[in-house]
């Protein structure tokens, strides 16, 4: 049976550090530690961890609770809160992201073993609880499947105007609305029709056909331009030149 997976998100390097060593004498396999909001979201979002630590206050601008509300909005990850601010309007903030478990400062091994056993035993005999947020695509001729929550949400390619990806996952624009998934943007490019879409940058993929106007430097939608990268220029042109 595998280790239990954690992140640990600290900005008191020493803390994080003494927690990393405890988890893992206790034979969980820490993915890693961070320190601002920033980079914990993007580590959950590619890690995806089966637990996180969260410290409420960080370092910056985001709080624990705005990383933990940006995380669930890709993927449900039980969370267990640390804190040494026991004060009610923060305790409030911080059930609106259903953490599983609060731990206040300072905590003992003991404290901090007993809570996550009891999260663990909670993920397993509730699964129900763990709702996945995490979405996959599935691609036919002139439509896409974005799985999503247990259930398969259709899109028509001719809908699309273009995709926007942003580290580890996409942002799909339609002319309706916009859906977000969990891919890295060359994986989506290998399953759209590529005669219909086309990559114009590192972090765009368009679809040719709802393309107003090209730009020497970049592409136009009705509201909207996208940069075109040196790199893709050339297949543009080819596209436009079959046309």
């Amino acid at each position: 049976m595998s280790a239990t997976r954690i992140l640990i998100v600290e900005d008191d390097m020493i803390i994080a550090a003494n927690i990393s060593l405890q988890l893992t004498n206790l034979g969980y396999e820490v993915t890693g530690i961070e320190t601002k909001g920033e980079e914990a979201i993007h580590h959950a979002l590619e890690t995806k961890p089966d637990i996180i630590l969260m410290d409420i206050q960080l370092k910056g601008k985001a709080t624990g609770i705005d990383v933990a509300h940006a995380i669930h909005k890709f993927l449900d990850i039980p969370l267990i809160f640390l804190t040494a601010n026991e004060d009610d309007a923060t305790f409030q903030k911080a059930k609106e992201t259903h953490p599983f478990a609060f731990i206040s400062k300072p905590f003992s091994k003991q404290n901090l073993e007993r809570t996550i056993a009891l999260v663990e035993e909670r993920i397993k005999k509730n699964p129900a609880d763990i709702s996945s947020m995490d979405t996959s695509v599935e691609a036919q001729e002139d439509r896409i499947f974005i799985r999503s929550q247990n259930k398969l949400i259709k899109v028509m390619l001719d809908e699309i105007l273009w995709v926007e990806a942003e580290r580890n996952y996409c942002k799909i624009i339609t002319t309706q609305q916009s859906y977000t998934i969990v891919s890295p943007l060359n994986k989506l490019c290998e399953k759209i029709d590529q005669k219909r879409f086309v990559r114009i940058h590192r972090s765009f993929m368009v679809n040719f056909s709802k393309l107003e106007a090209v730009a020497d430097s970049h592409v136009e939608f009705k509201d909207k331009l996208i940069p075109i990268g040196k790199q893709y220029k050339d297949e543009l042109y080819k596209l436009m030149n079959k046309v």
